[in-house]
């Protein structure tokens, strides 16, 4: 499995030129190849293929005084950038087709020098090195320190150097980790996924809320009105923009934290994990789209998953309308549609239930269910030899000898005969 490791860089001020020059080269190079392909849908040519684009935004560019900026850079994060936008067309095409699952995707647009995310790849042909020392050589720009919280699993196939919003650099790093089975656990168990509670165990277990985002929201409010208090255009504005992106990356740092290790503790506890599938963009177009998106379901789910490959568990997702909050965990009945204020009911048959722990119950249930059948279990009840009652011919059956007359005649003849027989 590929796996991406992010460390922290400390790149000193001319590094830090020499990256923004990579950044601005690898957006140059991605708009020139963007604006050709429309250029030639609109004049009605046919598609520059990547070959052609290749050499006509990179090695032909570079010898015009336009472009000729462009060889200060390591000639892979331009290819790179190339590549970046084949993929961006490619996924446009497949989604047009219904190749590629999902939401639409829509075509590669403009890359702005205003994003306040920049990055550039770096492949293996770059010839990026891990120093003894500890620090990362890229070329053109020089030895980064980098803060080595936990060591590599394998040797990179790539790094992408990352500056955020908040102005901190990262070295994000691609490798073929091995998975790394852990012993086998006895128990299974299912997650309902909510607002009050985060997470609702089958076991009863409920884990409450953090509100990462809920908690900072007075000092995200001054912070954002010292923002709508600076011109346009200002030095004053751009540091007050920094400053509201380091309190965003500070809630999202903390958020992922907490996921990682609540989803590790569950992973290396049950043997399988079933959720629900959420339809979590839907979700967030209501009245509760700011607590839907504080929550993070996608991301935590996402942490699931992968986990679950790596440490051979079973991880799965059970139908989004599966009724499992109108469905009674005990008897199976399904007693209709409950507002979200009903927080318990209690069954006809007798059993009172926590509205999320039966619901945390049916998704147990649910899933156990789908993956028995994945697997090749017995849906339907196995083939019996009929009851000799039940072995005679039925009216209107398909006969090529016998008319329906005859086949009539004959039964009334043994009924007539087995009714002298009784008598």
């Amino acid at each position: 499995m590929q796996l991406r490791y992010n460390y922290r860089v400390y790149p000193t001020p001319a590094q830090q030129e020499a990256l923004a020059r990579a950044f601005g080269c690898a957006r140059v190079v991605f708009n020139d190849g963007l604006r050709i392909r429309q250029s030639a849908r609109e004049d009605g040519l046919p598609y520059v293929s990547d070959g052609e684009l290749s050499k006509r935004v990179i090695t032909e560019a570079k010898k015009t005084p336009e472009r000729a900026w462009l060889g200060e850079v390591s000639a892979v994060v331009l290819q790179q950038a190339l590549a970046d936008l084949n993929a961006a067309y490619r996924n446009f095409f497949s989604s047009l087709t219904g190749e590629r699952k999902g939401r639409t995707v829509a075509p590669p647009r403009f890359r702005s020098r205003k994003d306040n995310r920049q990055a550039v790849r770096f492949t293996a042909n770059a010839r990026f090195k891990l120093l003894d020392n500890g620090r990362l050589r890229l070329p053109k720009i020089g030895d980064l320190a980098v803060r080595w919280s936990r060591a590599l699993p394998a040797d990179p196939t790539s790094v992408t150097i990352i500056k955020d919003a908040a102005g901190r650099y990262f070295a994000s790093f691609v490798v073929a980790a091995p998975d790394q089975p852990l012993p086998p656990a006895g128990t299974e168990v299912g997650i309902d996924l909510g607002l009050t509670h985060f997470a609702v165990l089958s076991d009863g277990t409920k884990i409450d809320a953090p509100k990462f985002l809920r908690r900072a929201a007075r000092k995200l409010r001054r912070l954002q009105q010292d923002l709508s208090r600076k011109q346009r255009g200002s030095a004053n504005r751009t540091k007050a923009v920094v400053k509201v992106a380091r309190a965003h990356a500070r809630v999202a740092d903390t958020r992922r934290d907490w996921q990682h290790k609540l989803s590790t503790r569950i992973i290396r506890d049950n043997q399988a994990v079933y959720v629900e599938d959420l339809c979590v963009v839907g979700l967030g177009r209501t009245r509760l789209a700011k607590s839907v998106h504080d929550a993070g379901w996608s991301q935590f789910v996402g942490m699931l998953e992968y986990k679950a490959v790596r440490a051979g568990r079973t991880f799965a997702k059970i139908n989004r309308f599966a009724p499992s909050s109108q469905t009674c965990s005990t008897c199976g009945r399904i007693d209709g549609r409950k507002p979200l204020f009903v927080r318990s009911w209690t069954c006809p048959c007798g059993s009172a239930h926590d509205r999320d722990v039966n619901a945390a119950k049916n998704i147990l249930a649910q899933g156990r269910w789908e993956s028995l059948n994945a697997c090749g279990a017995q849906v339907r009840p196995a083939p019996l030899p009929a009851p000799r009652r039940e072995a005679g011919i039925r009216l209107g059956a398909a006969c090529s000898t016998r008319s329906v007359e005859e086949i009539s005649a004959h039964m009334a003849e043994r009924m007539s005969s087995e009714l002298d027989v009784l008598e």
